[in-house]
């Protein structure tokens, strides 16, 4: 798991194929291998660990430390993670967002990110506005519906919130566009700044709202295996809480 809070803007320094897949050499400023710290959990990265890249969630399969400090990684890319994220536009020199994953009792600075990515998305529009820089992204159809007004999403890795949505036409099938504001800190210390309109990102909904939608259309769901209206017999039926006022005391 992971919250959405970068550590650090690698650069991707090789590509190279890998059967359907690819294997990506990635060079960072974190602390690989043995060295100070290494005795402290999670201090350092080591052989096996999960690491988000641009929000994907990979393993570090080599480490080559320059230092006590940085150097570069290895990950292997599998082709359902080209075909299902950006990882397989990358080019070397790109820059990418690197996260560890949270060791328990980690402060939750974002969100509940799991680096498994829901859908790729579209930067529709950026530009700065005075105290911020806002983006209009353009969600596809199969993910409008877990993205809520004042709700968390996931772009490239980042955890951010929702600040306005724009459902497509009804009854179209197209999808939403939402709007994140972004403050300068954030810019200036991810790889942001060199979105531009037609850039693909990475999007990861809230978990929490897909396990909802699981229990509300899943087995044992609404009869009509559709979006239920949530009600307090309703929330008390799944499980939640105490049988509302009223209601069927059993």
């Amino acid at each position: 798991m992971f919250s959405g809070i970068i550590e650090d803007v690698g650069r991707l320094v090789a590509v190279r194929p890998r059967g359907n897949g690819r294997t990506l050499v990635i060079e960072t400023r974190l602390p690989l291998g043995p060295g100070p710290g290494a005795g402290e959990p999670g201090k350092r990265v080591k052989l096996g660990d999960s690491i988000a890249v641009m929000g994907v969630c990979l393993t570090a399969e080599e480490l080559h430390p320059a230092g006590d400090q940085g150097g570069t990684f290895v990950v292997a890319a599998g082709k359902e993670t080209l075909d299902r994220t950006t990882t397989g536009l990358r080019q070397v020199g790109d820059r990418v967002h690197l996260e560890r994953a949270l060791r328990l009792g980690d402060r939750l600075d974002g969100h509940i990110v799991a680096g498994h990515v829901d859908g790729i998305g579209r930067v529709r529009s950026i530009q700065q506005q005075r105290e911020s820089w806002v983006i209009w992204v353009d969600a596809p159809a199969d993910l409008a519906r877990f993205v809520a007004d004042k709700g968390s999403i996931t772009i490239d890795g980042i955890s951010l919130t929702v600040n306005e949505v724009q459902d497509g036409p009804s009854g179209s099938g197209a999808g939403c566009a939402f709007r994140v504001n972004i403050i300068p800190f954030t810019v200036q210390e991810t790889a942001i700044s060199g979105y531009r309109a037609g850039t693909q990102v990475n999007l990861e909904v809230d978990v929490l709202a897909r396990y909802l939608e699981r229990l509300l259309t899943g087995p044992g769901g609404p009869a009509t295996g559709q979006q239920a209206r949530l009600t307090p017999e309703r929330l008390h039926a799944l499980g939640f809480g105490a049988p509302p006022r009223g209601g069927d005391h059993g």
